[in-house]
């Protein structure tokens, strides 16, 4: 019997396998992963608590990269609701948008103009601990689907052990470069730049504002009313001369990190 055109499953493993410690690895495992989920875009970055992500790799176009990758990495990544999920220690090691999504993520800012300009209606996070950090490989769908299936998270959930297997000893040979080792970034210290002159509840309001929550899941997150988020939200405004949310999200993302 002829050889199938069509290379198996363990062809797949073999030939990341091979590639452990060369510059294929990452295409080789994201080509072993397609078996078990149907994906396209793929970025990969480490994540540290307390310090900004670290590029590790990705297959966008080089005319994509400005709003695809260095935006995400600039600033955006902080209202990122898989990196919200790992910064609370609350992540599984594979998950999609709505097992991590506010319940108004797709009215937010953050969804208009980071996944409205992608194109992106859904996305996989795949999360592997290594020894210097988490890699963390966001993944989009294939060209006519618009969201992942259960079964899919299944699939690669049941392949995890391998991924982690292989990106352990890709990464123990070729280390990061630790290029962000001493840049420490967190959620609360850039709000307190944009958002100076708040009372400490208030700047609580702006992150969740951020992140996609509706004034009815802040209010149960903060454990108060919702007149009484919504009066916060109104002091926010007039204490940053703003007048919408959308004004407040271009604060965030425009400010410098002075």
């Amino acid at each position: 019997m002829g050889k199938s055109a069509q290379p198996t499953y363990s062809e797949d493993v073999a030939g990341a396998i091979r590639a452990v410690g060369t510059s294929n690895f990452m295409p080789e495992l994201l080509n072993l992963m397609r078996g078990a989920a149907s994906f396209k875009g793929a970025f990969v970055s480490l994540l540290n608590p307390g310090k900004a992500p670290e590029h590790v790799y990705d297959n966008v176009r080089a005319e994509r990269r400005s709003v695809v990758v260095d935006r995400w990495l600039d600033r955006a990544w902080l209202l990122d609701p898989f990196v919200v999920r790992f910064i609370g220690e609350r992540h599984e090691p594979v998950m999609v948008l709505r097992d991590v999504a506010p319940d108004r993520f797709a009215n937010s800012d953050y969804f208009r103009i980071y996944y409205k300009t992608l194109f992106l209606r859904d996305e996989m996070g795949v999360f592997v601990t290594i020894a210097n950090g988490t890699l963390f490989l966001s993944l989009g769908p294939s060209e006519g689907r618009t969201r992942f299936s259960r079964r899919d998270v299944e699939r690669l959930t049941d392949l995890h052990p391998i991924i982690s297997a292989l990106c352990e000893q890709h990464f123990h040979r070729t280390p990061s470069s630790g290029q962000f080792e001493d840049s420490e970034v967190d959620f609360d210290g850039v709000i307190d730049k944009v958002c100076k002159g708040l009372t400490q509840r208030e700047i609580e309001v702006v992150q969740s504002l951020l992140r996609g929550h509706s004034t009815r899941s802040i209010a149960l997150l903060l454990d108060v009313s919702p007149s009484t988020i919504k009066v916060h939200r109104k002091n926010i405004y007039r204490k940053l001369g703003i007048s919408s949310q959308s004004a407040l999200f271009s604060m965030f993302l425009h400010s410098t990190n002075d």
